[in-house]
């Protein structure tokens, strides 16, 4: 091994618990961060931190520094793709758990509603109606806020201070006021009446009891968190989607004999049948058999794609037609849906440059808090206030501050959006890669399997006037072609076999190839011969020739018995979605420039076809790269797109790379994002995507730093019961989940229905 393998970094990902805000994330962070050479990204949403660490680095220093700072941690066990009915039945400690978190919360709901009731109705107050608040209450204190107060001590072990320390704190403040109220200050006497404000009172003969607070505070906060949980795995579901897409069994096929076999023994090689309705168990070729496929879970490709022999097919597509026969290409870890998944999973544990300053404060306002709440008290008290409205915006200060919005406001935003962008067929390397996205105004498009199928194929058939007609040309030239090796001839004998009705070709015999001339011979009696065109054509064959060199097709002619009976334009057609992407990109303020190896005449057809101004043909790697680099140089934000081995350099050079998934996986290694559906309109919906992610991060950091920069002062100068800032500080983490789900349901322009569409453009609308 060389010196440089055996110091390379190596990253290790681990699952987390305990964390309950932003503070958490900073403090792991930062103790993971002490050991040398270590770095660490922390996610709260999810709950796992990636380590890059040196590979002398064990994983267990790894969990004994996150264990020092008060956390548990374990190596994170990427889900196994499985069955949609085994997904929804395995990990049962996680339902567990959520079980466990309804029923204190139902139990708390049962024990508060009699209290904040008896409360805040005056006429709801009987005779030492207080007492019986107090045996209700001490429960929710001490049962219901448990796991608060533990958090706390544990927090205080390690000389760490979280959220759930200013929650632990508040709650036993109001519920130790309340005892002092109610045992020394004659709040009870059994005829005590107490009125209810949302402003704090500022005292009395009679010292107020806050049982409302001391339970209201862990009521909020547990439904807040509770509704937080269940949100938060809401934005994981397109993840979750994904490992339910693959098979668990296979039936495989030898020497004419079916078995059922677990799809963890297919191996490469092997031939498995895929019946109608089944899902294809991992990528192959078909061997035999016509079908149509449903990609649309995988891909976000709504219409089926038609496969047969010698065609390429995903795993987990669901056969929506006949028997197919399919041998593998790849298993396991190699397939295109455990790449989709590992892409999804790795984009999901990065970090927006905004979360980063986020983080950073987060790591310093639990302790701030605690020292404004000491300073509101002492305040209060040296002003020659009554202790009760000085408890009580100390208390305030305390449960309002909320940490959590700031730690949830890029990690929620990002997995709803690249669970998303995945369904769309849109896979998102992470946050740097959206920033970067957002930002474009120029891409520099590849023609050949970006702008084009990649393929030859037939692009024009012109059969002579009144002579054998089309089909019989096709099924005559098709047919010859059979024996050939050049691309040219298999790409018309996969057209004859396609389009002719019975998509069979009859048998050639004496079947001759010429270098550089053509191939000929004899087809149920005839003899056919497929060549270059000469200059001896008929006028109608001679004016295809014309619109076939103009169109930078490659023409041959078909001679039937030595009569000239048709002309075919054969090239790489383009994609149906080109003339929309161009054009939306173009709506988005995004320029497109053709840049390809290909010759001057297909590339200028191919522009002129699509509208695009600027154009550089016989481009080599190292040129593709040089003009980005220019491009870069005169401020441009500039992407690449490309789909082979030669883009690679370009893709690598630009501010951001964005590879076609037909491509080569050197171009979807070197990009930064891929377009699994392998259709280039996607890069409209991409770019729409990002800023939209980016515009939703924004406005969720907006909503937590101005929460906490409005509600702290109002309860610092006593403007908020405490119980009404324990509901605020749960509606704001609830506020920014709530905003990242609506990207759950975000729709690109071009798959809008055909009513929004119209409707859109009858108010004179565009693309944003």
């Amino acid at each position: 091994m060389s010196p440089e393998l055996a110091t390379a970094p190596t990253s290790t990902d681990l699952t987390v618990g305990g964390m309950t805000c932003a503070a958490c994330v900073s403090r792991v962070e930062k103790r993971l961060g002490r050991i040398e050479g270590v770095s660490a990204t922390v996610n709260l949403a999810t709950g796992r931190a990636r380590v890059v660490h040196p590979p002398g680095i064990t994983t267990d220093e790894l969990v004994a520094a996150v264990e020092r700072a008060g956390y548990t941690a374990e190596l994170h066990a990427p889900p196994e793709p499985r069955g949609r009915a085994e997904s929804e039945t395995a990990d049962p400690a996680p339902e567990e758990e959520n079980r466990s978190e309804r029923e204190r919360l139902l139990i708390t709901v049962l024990l508060c509603v009699p209290v904040m009731a008896l409360s805040m109705v005056p006429a709801l107050q009987f005779r030492n109606w207080q007492w019986l608040c107090l045996v209700l209450a001490a429960p929710v204190v001490v049962w219901s806020a448990w796991p608060f107060h533990v958090r706390a001590l544990r927090g205080l072990r390690h000389s760490a201070a979280t959220m759930d320390t200013l929650v632990s704190l508040g709650v036993v403040a109001s519920f130790l006021w309340s005892l002092y109220a109610l045992f020394l200050g004659g709040a009870g006497q059994p005829g005590m009446r107490m009125p209810f404000t949302l402003l704090p009172s500022a005292g009395g003969h009679v010292a107020d009891v806050y049982l409302e607070a001391a339970v209201g505070v862990p009521l909020f906060v547990l439904t807040g968190r509770f509704l937080e949980a269940r949100a938060r795995r809401g934005t994981g579901a397109a993840l979750r989607s994904l490992s339910a897409l693959a098979v668990k069994d296979v039936t495989v096929r030898k020497n004419g004999k079916e078995r059922r076999i677990p799809v963890e023994r297919l191996t490469v090689g092997q031939e498995f049948v895929v019946r109608p309705g089944e899902r294809v168990a991992t990528d192959g070729v078909v061997v035999s058999g016509n079908s149509a496929l449903d990609l649309s879970l995988l891909t976000g490709e709504s219409d089926p794609v038609e496969v047969g022999p010698d065609q390429a097919v995903i795993g987990a597509a669901v056969n929506a037609g006949g028997l197919l026969l399919v041998r593998a290409t790849a298993v396991g870890a190699d397939t295109r849906l455990a790449r989709i998944t590992r892409m999804v999973t790795d984009a999901q544990a990065g970090k927006a440059a905004a979360q980063r300053l986020a983080d950073r404060v987060a790591g310093v306002f639990v302790p701030v808090v605690l020292v404004l709440a000491v300073t509101v008290l002492g305040f209060w008290l040296g002003a020659g206030a009554d202790p009760q409205p000085a408890v009580t915006a100390a208390v305030a200060v305390l449960v309002v501050a909320c940490p959590c919005a700031l730690g949830l406001a890029t990690p929620t935003a990002l997995l709803a959006a690249t669970g998303r962008g995945a369904q769309l067929g849109i896979l998102v390397s992470g946050p740097q890669a959206l920033e970067a996205l957002r930002h474009v105004d120029t891409v520099v498009l590849d023609k050949t399997g970006t702008l084009t199928t990649g393929h030859m194929t037939v692009a024009q058939l012109t059969p002579l006037p009144e002579g054998l007609g089309r089909e019989r040309v096709l099924r005559l030239a098709g047919a010859v072609e059979q024996g050939s090796e050049h691309p040219l001839g298999v790409a018309l004998a996969a057209y004859a076999r396609r389009n002719l009705p019975d998509q069979t070709l009859p048998q050639v015999t004496g079947f001759r190839a010429t270098p550089g001339s053509g191939v000929s011979g004899v087809v149920d009696g005839r003899a056919v011969e497929v060549c270059a065109p000469g200059d001896d054509l008929p006028e109608a064959l001679a004016k295809a020739l014309a619109a076939a060199e103009a169109a930078a097709l490659t023409p041959v002619l078909v001679r039937v018995d030595g009569v000239a009976q048709a002309l075919i334009g054969l090239g790489d057609v383009l994609r149906p979605g080109s003339y929309r992407a161009v054009d939306r990109l173009r709506r988005l303020g995004v320029e497109p420039i053709l840049a390809t190896g290909d010759r001057e005449a297909p590339a200028e057809a191919v522009a002129s076809a699509l509208g695009i101004t600027r154009l550089h043909a016989r481009c080599t790697p190292e040129d593709k790269a040089a003009l980005v680099r220019q491009l870069r140089d005169d401020g441009r934000r500039v992407a690449v797109i490309g789909d082979g081995v030669n883009d690679a350099i370009a893709l690598a050079a630009a501010d951001l790379g964005i590879a076609m998934g037909s491509g080569t996986d050197v171009a979807i290694g070197a990009a930064d994002v891929t377009l699994v559906r392998g259709d280039v309109e996607a890069v409209a919906d991409a770019v729409r995507l990002a800023r939209r992610t980016l515009a939703t991060i924004r406005v969720n950091l907006v909503w937590a730093f101005g929460y906490n920069l409005v509600t702290v002062p109002l309860a610092a100068v006593g403007l908020l019961n405490p119980m009404v800032a324990a509901a605020a500080m749960s509606a704001s983490s609830l506020l920014v989940v709530g905003n990242s789900l609506r990207l759950r349901g975000w729709d690109p322009a071009g798959r809008r229905t055909a009513g929004a569409s119209r409707a859109r453009r009858a108010r004179g609308g565009s693309e944003r």
